[in-house]
């Protein structure tokens, strides 16, 4: 039913800027909350980012004050701003949106950053 779809993802210079979009397809009832998630190879998946219903947002500390992550809900559209890239942000980013009955994932988009 529920499809998320990402996009913005590629190879970038450290230092350089991406922004990853994402979008569903169908409807959710609503959304209580939307995330960014990354996971390194071999690495454990962690949460980049999160915004809530009520509109507060939290950052893993190591993207803090380099990462914007901002959306609407109603149009079940996200978007998370990357700035100042280093190697370490290097992963596989998913975005994630929680409503009232279910939890859905895309399927995931790769940031690359290296010389």
């Amino acid at each position: 039913q529920v499809q998320l779809t990402e996009s913005g993802g590629g190879l970038v210079q450290p230092g350089g800027s991406l922004r990853l979009s994402c979008g569903a397809t169908g409807r959710l009832v609503s959304i209580n909350a939307m995330d960014w998630w990354r996971q390194a190879p071999g690495k454990q998946r962690e949460l980049v980012a999160r915004i809530i219903s009520d509109g507060s947002t939290d950052y893993l500390d190591a993207v803090r004050d380099r990462f914007t992550i901002s959306g609407d809900m109603g149009k079940m559209t996200m978007f998370l701003q990357m700035n100042s890239l280093k190697p370490e942000d290097t992963a596989v980013y998913y975005c994630k949106m929680s409503g009232v009955f279910h939890d859905h994932w895309g399927q995931g988009t790769q940031v690359t950053v290296s010389a």
